[in-house]
């Protein structure tokens, strides 16, 4: 089972490595370690090393989000089929500050902005809020991605429902 910490074993942080959540998910191992291959030694990988092609396995699980760093916000710019079916609406296209319990201070928007903050990936459990009433909580798994390696532009994010 792949554990992911709050910190990369190669990149300083200003806090100490915490291990966060063992993956429960398949699809969130898988896309894990797609992350860190893809991240070639880097801080982090660029938008452009991650291909559809290569994943669509787990594509339908796939959220990317565009980071905005002034003010804060993430906004929808892919959402995967499977993550549309569960979702109360469509958000393709919209900030997270418009829909009202992804806002600020949910616990999504938190992680969101941690990961954006910090460029660490960080998993964790979200209660949720969907169209089914089979699952309890989410499983998500948010990665940083970034073109020059520093600030994070786009959020890479996969989730399994448990």
């Amino acid at each position: 089972m792949s554990v992911v910490t709050s910190c990369l074993p190669d990149r300083p942080s200003p806090t100490p490595c915490e291990p966060l959540l063992a993956l429960r998910s398949p699809v969130n191992r898988v896309s894990y370690d797609y992350w860190k291959q893809k991240r070639a030694g880097r801080a982090m990988p660029a938008r452009s090393d991650i291909d559809p092609a290569e994943i669509t396995k787990i594509l339908p699980h796939v959220f990317l989000l565009d980071v905005r760093q002034e003010p804060l916000d993430f906004r929808y710019r892919l959402i995967g089929t499977k993550m549309e079916e569960h979702m109360l609406d469509s958000y393709t296209g919209l900030w997270m500050s418009q829909i009202p319990h992804q806002r600020a201070p949910s616990r999504i928007w938190a992680n969101c902005r941690k990961v954006a903050l910090e460029g660490r990936p960080l998993s964790g459990d979200t209660p949720y809020i969907g169209k089914g009433k089979e699952f309890l909580s989410t499983e998500d798994l948010i990665m940083p991605l970034s073109d020059g390696g520093e600030t994070v532009q786009m959020l890479f994010v996969t989730v399994g429902f448990v």
